[in-house]
């Protein structure tokens, strides 16, 4: 392997880490500014800057898709207090439509589930 390539993989090399558009850039960054004759002390300096910068980069996205699955789950609690309507309604319910509006909250509330779900597996 060319020492270019080891540079420019070794960004999102971390095994788990997710590969975040930031990262990507940095790796092209890297391979940019990293030219293979480059043999200078500034070298070392430059990825360790990279480095820092991609690290702060995945700890943002983190945060945001953490932000995405918590906002998923004040939804659902939101939506569950309007199912609470269900308790109080019998078979012979004269407004069938009622159940209707009941059934969407549940798809919904799935809906939201799913969400936040993909946000906690991107972490």
């Amino acid at each position: 392997m060319s020492g270019a390539h080891d540079r420019g993989s070794r960004h999102g090399a971390e095994r788990g880490a997710p590969v975040t558009p930031a990262s990507e850039l940095i790796g092209r960054l890297r391979r940019a500014l990293r030219p293979e004759d480059l043999n200078c002390t500034c070298s070392e300096s430059l990825d360790g800057a990279l480095e820092r910068f991609d690290q702060l980069e995945r700890r943002r996205e983190s945060r945001r898709k953490l932000a995405a699955a918590r906002d998923q789950k004040e939804r659902i609690a939101a939506l569950l207090s309007f199912l609470t309507e269900l308790d109080t309604l019998t078979e012979s319910e004269d407004d069938r439509t009622v159940f209707e509006e009941l059934a969407l909250l549940f798809v919904e509330i799935a809906l939201s589930a799913e969400a936040g779900a993909a946000a906690l597996r991107e972490l």
